[in-house]
Parts: C-alpha cells; structure tokens; sequence
C-alpha cells in the first residue's frame, strides 16, 4: 500500500494529540487544528530555530515581544468580547457575559452548589456571588438550602431562566461570528486548537491553585522558559 508510510505518521501524529490532551477523546475538528499547527512548525523561517533565539541577546528580546504582545490581543480581544455581549444582551435581565455562562452551565446540571457554579464560571468568590445574587433575584435561578449541610446552598435554572437562555442565544451566535471575525475555516480550526492547548494548561494551574503569589508566578513563568 502506498499510501502506508501518510497513514502511520497520521497515527503518531493521533498518539501525540491525545498526550497532550491527557488521554481524552478527541474530534476531528481538534486534529484538523493540530494538523495546520504541525505542517505550520515546519515553517520556522519567520523567527529563526528557537534555540538560536536563546543564544541571541537580539532575537530573545523579540521572543520576549512577542509573548508581550500576544497576551495585549488577549486582553484586548477580551474588551472586544464584553462591548459585542453587552449589545446582544440589551433588553434581558441579564447584565454581563458571567450571568449568560452561569445559566448555560446551570443549564447542562439537574443543580449545582453555588461553589460548584463559581469555579464552573471561572469566577472569584466575591463576583461569582454577585452573579448569582442577580439571576435569583430576577428569577432565573432558585436555591435551597443543602440538606447535609446547612452552610450551602443549591442552585438551579428556573423555566423562565430556560426560557430566557434560548431566546439569547441566536443573539449569542452573532457575537461568536464577530468574535471569530473574517477568518477562514481552516484558520479557525488552528485558533481552535491553540486556544484549547492554552485552556488545558490554564485550566489545571486554576483547578490545582497553583498561582497564590506573585512569587508563583515568577517561579512557573521561569519553569515554562527552561522547559522550551
């Protein structure tokens, strides 16, 4: 078979993406991104071989720049995010991206503890319970008090949250395409798994509490410049 030597770098390059995705299944969509990244490393005329850049006071201070400014788009990407989300939830009881997050995952649960929904969300403590607050007030979210412990409470999305939730997320949808912009299919596939990668490891730094300090984050920003 001709074709025998495309198929079995096909399943290494399968084996590797489930490694970094720790065992979990993935989809084709995911490989489709990993793919685009892989045929894109072989590229590396744009910035020169990473250990060359390490040797060069010059080209590590680009390095260093480009990092810099990667974590700008971020957060201005972030800002662009919230003005789209704050026009599609004009005229709802909802008031922030964090309250349509916390249905929709309060969708997908029978209930959940309000701790359970803060950390779901991503959230601190302070404006998780805000959140919450809010969506009980409008009458989106009921809560009871936890039968085995009296110090929490439960949570879950009223009919008339559902019914809000479903009405929100065509408009939802339309951020979504403004979000993703003028790309094309393909790169949107290679945002996708770049963003994911990123999740994954900042996902397991958050679950695990790992950054409590300014020293921790000196000490795992350090880690991260050695382990390249």
């Amino acid at each position: 078979m001709k074709s025998y030597q495309l198929i079995h770098q096909l399943i290494n390059l399968v084996e590797q993406l489930e490694e970094e995705n720790h065992g979990q299944e993935i989809s084709i969509q995911d490989f489709t991104g990993f793919l685009l990244n892989k045929v894109g490393d072989n590229n590396k005329n744009l910035i020169g071989n990473e250990a060359q850049l390490r040797n060069d006071n010059s080209e590590l201070k680009i390095a260093h720049q480009l990092e810099n400014n990667i974590g700008r788009l971020f957060v201005f990407m972030s800002r662009y995010a919230k003005i789209y989300i704050k026009k599609a939830l004009e005229g709802t009881p909802l008031q922030s991206g964090e309250e349509f997050t916390a249905l929709a995952i309060l969708r997908t649960h029978d209930h959940l503890s309000k701790s359970e929904l803060i950390n779901y969300n991503l959230q601190e403590k302070t404006s998780g319970t805000e959140v919450i607050r809010r969506l009980i007030a409008a009458g989106l979210v009921n809560e009871w008090d936890d039968i085995k412990d009296k110090r929490s409470k439960h949570i879950a999305i009223t009919e008339a949250g559902k019914k809000l939730l479903y009405q929100v997320f065509l408009d939802m949808t339309h951020v979504s395409k403004m979000i993703t912009g003028e790309l094309t299919t393909a790169e949107k596939f290679s945002l996708q798994y770049l963003l994911q990668k990123l999740e994954n490891f900042h996902l397991e730094h958050y679950e695990k509490k790992t950054i409590t300090s300014k020293a921790d984050l000196k000490s795992f920003a350090e880690q991260i410049e050695i382990s390249r």
